[in-house]
């Protein structure tokens, strides 16, 4: 076995700065970067179609609040509702970690609904196909954010990359499998990126958003295979928890993905004619 001195010792502090009660921490900082720089793709996308540019404004309000509260709920229901059922007024300390990246996408699929019918008045594939490629960003950002808070990291490993989280009292080399996870989301950006600017697919109803789930939700599934459990309840089992919520997008994307090549192209009037006062 390699020297501990050859692996890359992790001993960051997750927050940059403390004033009071108040802080700020890496994790909020990639999650907020995130979100802003998918705003700017997001808002290029729309220009480029002529739509009414008020949807984007709507579209990120919509989207925050579904993120933060999905992924919060995720995480109490699918992880650990045998505590949080026991201290239900912990459930609102979101800065004390606990997201899930399922509750997330599920809270998404509610708040993209909503927006269709109420801001778009379009399906919610049209939705869909669009907002899910900043959406791959922004989940690669929040990977680096779970890095420099030293969590969700994999098994032991004698890889030369091996990274010992000396923060929670490591003392052996883990899969850094938030590195793992947020590469594969930016290879996943870039090939959703390209199925928008490149190819005729966002006429295709369902086709990113299929390519979104399977590319997301596949990669999702093999890392977990060295990833450390998440809950003592894991333990034992063929699949973790993360696994399970992975088969069904991955269903569902290959289906859309299917639907969507054997249905026609659908081109929209996308031409915004802002109102003369």
């Amino acid at each position: 076995m390699n020297n501990l001195l050859n692996y890359i010792h992790w001993n960051v502090d997750p927050e940059i700065f403390k004033i009071w009660i108040f802080s700020i921490r890496y994790y909020g900082l990639f999650f907020a970067s995130g979100f802003l720089i998918g705003y700017y793709i997001y808002e290029k996308m729309m220009k480029s179609e002529g739509v009414n540019p008020q949807w984007v404004d709507s579209l990120f309000f919509y989207l925050i609040i579904a993120t933060v509260v999905g992924s919060r709920l995720g995480h109490v229901f699918f992880y650990s509702w045998d505590y949080y059922s026991q201290n239900p007024s912990e459930i609102l300390k979101v800065w004390h970690g606990g997201l899930a990246s399922h509750g997330g996408a599920i809270g998404i699929v509610v708040a993209m609904f909503l927006y269709s019918k109420l801001v778009t008045k379009r399906t919610m594939l049209w939705a869909f196909d669009r907002v899910v490629v900043p959406i791959a960003l922004v989940t690669a950002f929040i990977r680096f954010g779970n890095l420099m808070n030293s969590e969700i990291y994999g098994n032991v490993t004698t890889m030369p990359w091996g990274v010992i989280f000396e923060r929670n009292g490591e003392t052996l080399a883990k899969h850094p499998t938030q590195i793992y996870e947020a590469l594969s989301y930016l290879v996943s950006f870039g090939i959703l990126t390209y199925l928008y600017w490149k190819t005729s697919s966002k006429n295709r109803p369902g086709l990113i958003l299929g390519a979104f789930f399977v590319l997301m939700f596949s990669a999702r599934f093999i890392v977990e295979f060295i990833k450390e459990d998440q809950e003592a309840f894991e333990a034992g089992m063929a699949l973790n928890m993360g696994q399970w919520l992975s088969i069904p997008f991955i269903l569902w994307g290959a289906f859309l993905i299917y639907r969507a090549i054997k249905k026609p192209e659908v081109v929209f009037n996308n031409k915004y004619k802002r109102l003369k006062k």
